[in-house]
């Protein structure tokens, strides 16, 4: 077994903590990462303090993981020791359903398994990134350009992918609107992807003080929500909107804005949920839909883009002794964009 140490959750309502633990050996198809960067996602918190229900302790959290290869299994292709790699929100997939052989490995029929919390097929409980190395499959390993600054690159796992994706699934491109809910971790990065293929782009935000932001971002414009004059100007404008809020918030105010056969994609995960109105859906035919994160080669095709285009998140690097702090941030939207933990600061 592989000696690891991170920092866990024992329960929700616990800071996390210095954690040793073990790994696998890694197999034949195995991919050893030593973590340098680990992002932290808002779904990090929301799991650790058990707010979607089902958390098991101790939990290691992290999804967003970069670091450089220590060793690779005997069938190993893609991968020397050395290389710069990453790890996402998926570590196994059944590989055989309809699904995954589309490419689709998150929608995975068997239950994707998760980095973290998650029990994978032989019911071992699986541990994220807030820690000093992860063993995973080839398959859900990345390949990370040293093009690109590595710490500002591991919100690209989750964050990334997951404005990423829907954008590409809706061809998101020259021609047309789009709008954007929200300026945070997923925001900021949907405002990137959505400028840099050349959308028309609206970034929608309660706070006067994130316009220059969203501008600098990529917003051709900037609508303050709670401007009830200004959400009317919108009104059946709109091809796709990109709902990133996690906040308890009003969606029926949003399809509003859809032209006819408009959609928009939930990718923010609100701990309530959304009401939505049946006339708001009816009306011009819009679209409620939502999204995950995507799969291995469109995470792969997603990070080759953004080492074409100098595309990483906003960050803040912090070390693990902030996380609780982070945490509290996170939630009160107090940081641009994205924290960042700096994995040597595990051994200081």
């Amino acid at each position: 077994m592989i000696q690891s140490k991170g920092y866990a959750a024992q329960s929700a309502s616990a800071p996390l903590t210095p954690f040793s633990f073990e790994r696998r050996d890694p197999g034949p198809k195995d991919v050893v990462v030593e973590i340098a960067y680990s992002g932290i996602c808002h779904s990090d918190i929301h799991q650790v303090r058990d707010e979607w229900g089902g958390s098991m302790y101790p939990m290691v959290p992290g999804h967003e993981i970069v670091g450089k290869v220590t060793a690779v299994g005997s069938a190993v292709k893609k991968f020397k020791v050395g290389d710069l790699a990453g790890v996402g929100v998926t570590v196994q997939t059944c590989m055989e359903c309809e699904n995954c052989l589309a490419h689709a490995e998150p929608y995975c029929k068997k239950g994707m398994v998760g980095t973290y919390n998650a029990k994978d097929y032989d019911g071992s409980v699986t541990y994220g990134g807030y820690a000093n190395n992860i063993v995973a499959p080839e398959h859900y390993v990345y390949s990370v350009s040293p093009k690109l600054d590595l710490a500002a690159v591991a919100p690209l796992l989750c964050a990334g992918i997951t404005t990423w994706s829907p954008l590409k699934h809706w061809n998101v491109g020259p021609g047309k609107k789009v709008g954007v809910v929200g300026l945070g971790g997923l925001g900021h990065m949907a405002l990137k992807f959505a400028h840099s293929l050349g959308a028309q782009v609206t970034l929608f935000t309660t706070s006067e003080g994130k316009i220059a932001d969203g501008k600098r971002l990529g917003a051709n414009e900037v609508v303050i929500s709670k401007d009830a004059e200004a959400m009317k100007k919108q009104a059946g404008s709109f091809d796709f909107i990109i709902d990133c809020v996690s906040a308890d918030h009003d969606i029926n105010a949003y399809l509003s804005l859809l032209r006819l056969d408009g959609t928009i994609c939930l990718v923010g995960l609100p701990e309530k949920g959304v009401q939505v109105s049946s006339f708001a859906i009816v009306a011009n035919r819009h679209s409620l839909s939502g999204s995950m994160i995507g799969g291995m080669q469109e995470t792969q095709e997603m990070l080759d883009y953004c080492a074409e285009h100098n595309i990483v998140s906003d960050i803040e690097l912090i070390g693990v002794e902030k996380i609780d702090e982070a945490y509290n941030r996170v939630v009160k939207a107090d940081v641009k964009y994205r924290f960042v933990i700096d994995m040597k600061s595990l051994a200081a």
